[in-house]
């Protein structure tokens, strides 16, 4: 199901409504991000506080705690499916609202748990309780902000304005990354262990105080309010027999073909979310585990990397507001195929110059961005108003669960096991060919800005009749 996209709602939106929701929608997204980046670029430091028990082994500990990493991707499918049903019945802006509440909360608490020299074997499902708080709220977190920004953005820039959440996750993992980076130069490595690493976890406080005073201030979006003011006038119009039919929504597709739209969805963009993973998050552990990097130069690559996604993802959306979603994204998908064995094999040869191993990361992040700058624009013209919430949402969110959460999972554990170095290349290659053949059953619906309504009023009365 490849619906018409949405129109922009009334001539009377202003401007600054939009780019309010443009940085409202925007900065919820950072603070996910920035802490799903937290979280991976200090898991050594995570594995040794909280899964490490006396006679332990650090690499076993390693892969718990990356097993805690994917347990909060796959409650991203479950906070999708529950905070995308809310967002599409009763509004995107109190379910916005709500999300960066929760995680706020769950993100902060992070950093005044108690390791498991204090707490014993209670620490690490402490942790874990947290990351499922956090994989809830971050699961309705995308498919909310995504509708704010593509139902405000002005005809014929919704690629441009769905770009900025891709913006700010690069913008979020760097934000870590460089968290990071500053408390390994400024701490000892004693420091570091003992408190340092709850600094960045604590500073997710002010940030989501921040973000929920914008969030307050947003107004609903155009297409929804239309929804609801066509949903209303049918409540006024139906006999009092039928009133509790009538409240419902706008009809949706039927489930099928929502379901079917939801799993092309995920295939579409599962390239995207297992390469950003690898190249922008897993990266600081692989180097370190399995090419001997220090904690400061893995973290000088990973910031490369993350520079580079940055580079492209604006560009990239500006474009598939030109050209199209799909020649954009899959040039990313098809580049990535081709490059990642290579790339990667640049990183692991000795006799490669610094220079060199830069520009390979910061290319492979930039490729990466080819697929996240079209992507959001793509997900929300899959689906019209009454289940965009919950359908992109459930796509990116799937997607995630299975190719970004297990990522880091995946590749520690087959590295351990086979003993080759190439795992991570492979992973990414091959999840990218998977998408781009998805890729290629995309049908364009840039140019169809204003069609969405026309459509769900021609299903309300064949529904009628």
């Amino acid at each position: 199901m490849d619906a018409p996209a949405h129109g922009s709602g009334p001539p009377t939106d202003r401007p600054e409504r939009s780019r309010r929701a443009l940085v409202a929608g925007s900065v919820g997204n950072f603070i996910e991000w920035y802490e799903f980046g937290v979280y991976g670029y200090f898991a050594t430091v995570v594995a040794a506080r909280f899964f490490t028990p006396e006679g332990g082994s650090e690499a076993e500990a390693l892969v718990r705690t990356y097993a805690s990493f994917a347990l909060a991707f796959f409650f991203r499918p479950v906070g999708a499916a529950l905070f995308g049903r809310l967002g599409d019945r009763v509004g995107r802006r109190p379910v916005l609202i709500l999300v960066i509440v929760l995680m706020t909360a769950a993100t902060t608490l992070i950093g005044v748990l108690p390791t498991y020299a204090t707490a014993g074997a209670l620490a690490p499902w402490l942790l874990t309780l947290l990351r499922v708080v956090q994989g809830l709220s971050a699961g309705g977190e995308f498919g909310g902000a995504v509708s704010v920004m593509t139902e405000f953005a002005p005809p014929g820039r919704r690629g441009l304005y769905g770009a900025w959440q891709s913006f700010t996750v690069a913008l979020g993992l760097l934000g870590g990354a460089g968290a990071a980076a500053l408390l390994a130069t400024v701490l000892t490595g004693a420091q570091l262990n003992s408190w340092g690493w709850r600094l960045p976890f604590l500073l997710t406080l002010p940030m989501g105080l921040g973000a929920l005073w914008l969030r307050l201030r947003l107004d609903e979006t155009p297409s929804f309010q239309a929804l609801r003011t066509q949903t209303q006038a049918q409540e006024q119009a139906q006999e009092q027999a039928q009133a509790h039919q009538a409240r419902q929504a706008l009809p949706a597709p039927p489930a099928r073909e929502v379901a079917k739209a939801i799993a092309l969805g995920a295939g579409r963009v599962m390239g995207w979310a297992a390469a950003g993973y690898t190249f922008l998050v897993v990266l600081p552990s692989y180097l370190q585990s399995s090419l001997n990097a220090t904690f400061q130069q893995a973290l000088v690559a990973t910031v490369l990397a993350n520079l580079g996604f940055a580079a492209t993802i604006i560009p990239a959306g500006l474009l598939s507001d030109r050209i199209g979603r799909r020649p954009v994204m899959l040039t990313g998908a098809l580049l990535v195929t081709v490059l990642a064995v290579p790339l990667l094999n640049l990183l692991q040869d000795g006799g490669t110059s610094t220079g060199l191993k830069g520009a390979a990361v910061f290319v492979a992040g930039a490729i990466v961005g080819l697929m996240a700058g079209p992507g959001p624009a793509m997900l929300s013209e899959m689906f019209p108003t009454s289940v965009r919430y919950t359908g992109l949402g459930l796509a990116y969110a799937l997607s995630n669960a299975v190719f970004s959460g297990c990522a880091g999972l995946i590749i520690t554990k087959t590295i351990e096991r086979t003993g080759s170095v190439d795992i991570p290349a492979y992973y990414a290659a091959a999840t990218c060919a998977v998408s781009a053949l998805a890729l290629l059953t995309l049908r364009e619906t840039r140019t169809d800005a204003g069609a969405e309504h026309v459509q769900e009023q021609k299903r309300q009365a064949e529904k009628e009749s």
